[in-house]
């Protein structure tokens, strides 16, 4: 078992634990009404329990906590991709460079005489 599937047996099951208690406890039920003009009487209104309530928010808050997570690192996504895509330019230009020495290197050795011995 590694270390992180211990962690989070670790965490995630008092979590469910929790999270079941927090439902069963309360699961009254309760009015959510969006009709700021007539709250006695809201015109469209929904009947909930009230764990499902609060647990929407949760999941409601962390999926707008997340997007504007990803938003705000929009910048340093740029950049990473700017510099893998300089970075895979200037490998290319290298990789280039070393086969046009290779042939510069075979060339020259090919057209050069063999040196001779001075008597």
């Amino acid at each position: 078992m590694t270390f992180r599937r211990f962690l989070a047996g670790l965490i995630g099951v008092p979590l469910a634990l929790f999270i079941i208690l927090f439902a069963v406890a309360n699961r009254q039920s309760v009015t959510i009404g969006f009709d700021p003009f007539a709250p006695d009487a809201p015109a469209l209104s929904v009947d909930l329990p009230l764990f499902a309530v609060v647990l929407f928010s949760l999941m409601l808050g962390v999926v707008v906590g997340g997007v504007a997570s990803w938003a705000r690192q929009g910048k340093w996504r740029k950049e990473a991709k700017r510099r893998r895509l300089q970075n895979e330019r200037l490998e290319a230009e290298t990789e280039q460079a070393r086969r046009e020495a290779a042939a510069a290197r075979r060339s020259a050795a090919i057209a050069l005489p063999a040196p001779q011995k001075a008597a």
